[in-house]
């Protein structure tokens, strides 16, 4: 499934991401390039990083949001 639209950032971008050590939604975004532009995807990754039992903090999605904007 693709996740960010902008960059063509799939779920298995995000999961590889976070295999290799991502634990942030920046540190994710990073990464894959996801939420660079628009910003949409944030939301998508940070659901990723949670099923997946990886930390979220208010403060990497704000970081993206940031970047993006």
């Amino acid at each position: 499934m693709i996740v960010c639209h902008c960059e063509v950032v799939t779920d298995r971008d995000v999961l590889e991401s976070i295999e290799d050590g991502a634990r942030t939604v920046a540190q994710v975004c990073g990464a894959t390039g996801a939420g660079r532009n628009c910003g949409g995807c944030v939301f998508s990754v940070k659901r990723l990083l949670c099923q997946h039992g990886r930390s979220v903090s208010a403060a990497s999605i704000t970081e993206v949001a940031g970047a993006a904007g």
